[in-house]
């Protein structure tokens, strides 16, 4: 077990955007758990409802049955069959747009663990990558590598019924564009017992890695049972490498402008 704990590379900035998602992310995992489970899967995005532009407003039983779907275009709904697997699969009406559940879902975590491994990746990386680009712009993109990763898992299942949320999308596009940006920032990691240190290259690089190989292992089988979705990942992460380049030559000037200040700030003369 390899588990993150920090970066070692300090920013000049206080990354404000990064404690808001942050923050925005707990506070809806709150709101989830008062809210009860219709709240989350009302709000979380399904393949299904996305590529049909209806939604799915009660649980899918079986493979037989058939659910009611609600269109737009027709405030009377319709039953179509659902053509699932043959566990229970959560729906609740959705009281905005189904296209806007593209976002919501991002928001939404299914566990305290799937929560909290997200948030701390997240405040590992984000601080660097928001420096780098800035907060609208750093916004933009961690909605940007949200999507990206959404439509990539939607396009590989277009008509599953299985409810997907996380933040992770997002977070890896923000982590393939520090690994682009900082391959040798060092983060420290607990190694089973062990805290020791390794570049991102290794940490960031090595998971972008084994996200694709588990993605390319379960394609075949993308849409017919819950658990991670590994191409959002990799749509996330594509994007956000995407990015970096695009914004390469910026994140090396902000590197050197920051080694400029620390090695002032460590020098061992006194400067007037």
């Amino acid at each position: 077990m390899v588990l993150p704990l920090g970066d070692l590379q300090p920013t000049r900035i206080t990354p404000f955007v990064t404690y808001a998602l942050i923050a925005i992310n707990v506070v809806m995992y709150v709101v989830q758990v008062d809210r009860g489970e219709d709240f989350k899967f009302a709000l979380a995005a399904t393949p299904w409802e996305i590529t049909h532009n209806r939604d799915i407003d009660e649980p899918i039983v079986n493979p037989q049955q058939a659910v009611r779907v609600q269109d737009p275009r027709d405030p009377f709904g319709e039953r179509i069959p659902a053509n699932a697997p043959p566990d229970v699969i959560p729906h609740a009406p959705c009281p905005i747009p189904i296209w806007l559940t593209l976002f919501t879902s991002m928001f939404l975590h299914g566990s305290p663990m799937h929560l909290a491994g997200n948030m701390l990746y997240l405040w590992i990386v984000g601080d660097n990558v928001e420096e780098v680009l800035g907060e609208v712009r750093y916004l933009i993109v961690y909605l940007a590598c949200g999507l990206a990763g959404s439509l990539l898992q939607i396009a590989a299942a277009p008509n599953s019924m299985i409810p997907t949320l996380g933040a992770s999308g997002a977070i890896a596009g923000i982590m393939g564009a520090y690994v682009v940006w900082f391959p040798h920032n060092q983060i420290r990691v607990l190694v089973f017992r062990f805290i020791t240190v390794l570049p991102a290259v290794v940490v960031i690089g090595g998971w972008i890695v084994l996200q694709i190989y588990l993605g390319s292992q379960a394609f075949g089988k993308m849409g017919e049972s819950g658990g991670v979705a590994y191409l959002a990942h990799v749509g996330g992460a594509a994007t956000g490498i995407l990015v970096a380049l695009l914004f390469y030559n910026r994140a090396q000037y902000i590197k050197a402008m920051d080694a400029h200040l620390q090695g002032w700030q460590t020098s061992p003369y006194q400067g007037y």
